[in-house]
């Protein structure tokens, strides 16, 4: 058994992680509520204009001169837009996203370039030998558009240049504080009504094509798609940016809080292992003082 030193020393380790894993639990509370209620804000926004794209791309005349980013071309090259933290200390966030990506990327038949948002998400491609061309980071803790603007125009302008035929986005959806699931669909060209085509749909959940209704546009739908699809797109790769960086704040406030609560049980281990100990140093010294009582006592006599 350890001494009651080593113990003691021991007990001020655990109890001044146990503080600092509290105040970094407690902060990550604080930026996940403000996270979550910036994504929860906008995703009606982005799911709705996602709708209007189908809705503009079905109509009469939208296909006589086909927008760039809607131009489906023969499969050369792929560009990846992987989304992931900073930093670590979040639990399994950034390996579930990095894994998810790996799987997805072996499965392609084409070779693939990543545009990297996140120090760990390119570490750890950098780490498999992937070709990375661009990587973003140190993002605002509350990012706006014109913050994740410059990714969205890399992308694009990379895709109407005819160097990438199909991109992907690659980030986590949040569902709740406790799940966060992993999500890369197709981000170019816009296919707005085919969401659930695969082999996306193994990763993202599925949703029913919403109908094309046919309604009136001024000044017309080309001249619309020619303003809005830009603008769309960016909106979709904040949408998310924003989506990711709820996901990394809910994972790293639980990550903490487990690890609070393990070092408070851990705390009452040590505790009680320290108690046991000093009982039997205690003990030890009572019988040498009445042994060497006794044997005083039979010296006299």
């Amino acid at each position: 058994m350890p001494s009651t030193r080593e113990i003691r020393r021991r007990i001020r380790s655990v109890k001044n992680i146990s503080q600092v894993t509290r105040a970094m639990q407690m902060v990550a509370a604080s930026k996940m509520r403000r996270a979550q209620e910036q994504v929860l804000a906008t995703r009606p926004y982005a799911e709705k204009a996602w709708d209007v794209l189908g809705h503009l791309a079905a109509q009469r005349g939208a296909d006589e001169e086909v927008h760039p980013l809607l131009q489906v071309r023969e499969v050369e090259l792929i560009g990846m837009v992987l989304i992931a933290a900073d930093k670590g200390l979040c639990g399994s966030y950034n390996h579930n996203m990095v894994q998810a990506t790996w799987r997805f990327i072996q499965e392609l038949p084409y070779p693939v370039e990543l545009i990297t948002v996140g120090r760990k998400g390119r570490d750890a491609m950098w780490r498999m030998r992937q070709n990375i061309v661009a990587e973003f980071s140190d993002l605002p803790p509350q990012p706006g558009l014109l913050d994740v603007t410059p990714i969205a125009r890399t992308v694009m302008e990379a895709f109407i240049s005819g160097h990438y035929d199909v991109v992907y986005l690659a980030h986590t959806d949040f569902i709740n504080t406790l799940i966060q699931r992993p999500a890369i669909w197709q981000l170019l060209p816009i296919r707005p009504l085919q969401l659930g085509v695969a082999p996306v749909s193994q990763y993202r959940e599925q949703r029913s094509p919403t109908p094309a209704v046919e309604y009136i546009y001024e000044p017309d739908p080309q001249t619309i798609l020619g303003t809005v699809l830009p603008r769309f797109t960016e909106l979709q790769v904040y949408q998310a940016v924003l989506e990711a960086l709820a996901s990394e704040h809910s994972a790293r406030m639980v990550a903490m809080r487990n690890a609070t609560e393990n070092a408070d049980e851990l705390l009452g281990d040590l505790t009680l292992t320290y108690n046991r100990a000093r009982q039997e140093a205690i003990t030890t010294e009572m019988l040498d003082i009445a042994g060497g009582a006794e044997a005083l006592s039979r010296a006299r006599a």
